[in-house]
């Protein structure tokens, strides 16, 4: 049960985190950050370890920047999916 716990705070704070960084932040709410945030952690988690790297090494700070990269990716592959284009 902690371990759901964590996973939800973590991805919380990297899906928050990204959604500042890429202005989506109004768009998406708490459990769109929650969601971004899991799903970027482990997105990143399989980049890096296609790069060679050891992927999501858990909650710690090299964990964190791996979560926060793979959201705002997240975020970038949805804007580019929904054409959901901001600058109007």
């Amino acid at each position: 049960m902690m371990n759901i716990i964590a996973w939800i705070l973590f991805g919380a704070l990297a899906g928050w985190i990204a959604s500042l960084i890429m202005g989506t932040n109004s768009d998406q709410g708490a459990l769109g950050n929650i969601i971004i945030g899991i799903c970027g952690a482990l997105l990143g988690g399989f980049i890096v370890s296609l790069l060679g790297g050891d992927g999501f090494q858990g909650f710690n700070s090299l964990g964190l920047l791996t979560a926060i990269f793979g959201s705002i990716l997240l975020i970038g592959i949805i804007r580019t999916v929904t054409h959901n284009d901001q600058t109007s």
